[in-house]
């Protein structure tokens, strides 16, 4: 379990930094080109891992406690496990997926009471708004416990272009692959179920015992 709550805290402090940067360097939608196929956008998420929304305002809180007893369970069984499977292959896919879930689950209770401005819901529109200006981390506060949005950052449009005029239809209109607007905890939860998944498939004892140690 030590080894997993390293890994955890490890990325945790990365997304935190991260996103805390941001939201006290950046304007909300404010976007800077890294590289051609990669950017870092600004963008407040109340709902799920890369911009999927889920209801309104009572839709994000209820996401939120959902977030908090599926972490409660996974701390459970991670606790569990580790004290079996001591291997590499179980503790990184393991901190992966734990501390991704943690980190967005931290905007979502407290950014609304650690920043003094953020996307808030609203009601008479039944839909979320944004703000102006840059984010001071003081405490003020901007939402209730709870009330906080993901911040979102990471921008990779590896394709963005047009398809040519002579194709019927769809001919001249814009194609981008991979326009999705993300975090490190995103990233997190991602690369873990990809380990997961390639350990599961192709079985711990197809990889040499070595790597693993």
């Amino acid at each position: 379990m030590k080894k997993v709550l390293w890994i955890t805290f490890s990325i945790l402090l990365i997304d935190q930094a991260s996103k805390i940067y941001i939201k006290t360097h950046f304007h909300l939608h404010e976007e800077v080109r890294v590289f051609d196929w990669f950017y870092l956008t600004y963008v407040e998420n109340p709902g799920m891992a890369y911009g999927v929304q889920l209801g309104g305002f009572f839709g994000k809180i209820g996401l939120s406690v959902l977030r908090l007893v599926l972490i409660g369970f996974m701390a459970y069984y991670i606790n569990i496990w580790s004290k079996k499977a001591t291997s590499w292959l179980f503790v990184i896919p393991a901190g992966l997926i734990f501390s991704g879930a943690i980190g967005n689950l931290i905007d979502s209770i407290f950014y609304g009471i650690m920043f003094d401005s953020g996307t808030t819901y609203d009601v008479a529109i039944k839909n979320w708004n944004g703000y102006s200006g840059i984010s001071k981390l003081n405490f003020e506060g901007y939402a209730p416990l709870f009330g906080g949005c993901v911040v979102d950052m990471f921008r990779f449009p590896l394709i963005d272009s047009y398809l040519p005029d002579w194709i019927p239809f769809w001919g001249g209109e814009r194609i981008q692959f991979f326009s999705y607007i993300f975090n490190v905890a995103d990233s997190s939860i991602t690369l873990g179920a990809l380990f997961l998944a390639c350990v599961y498939f192709f079985k711990p004892q197809s990889f040499p015992k070595d790597w693993f140690r």
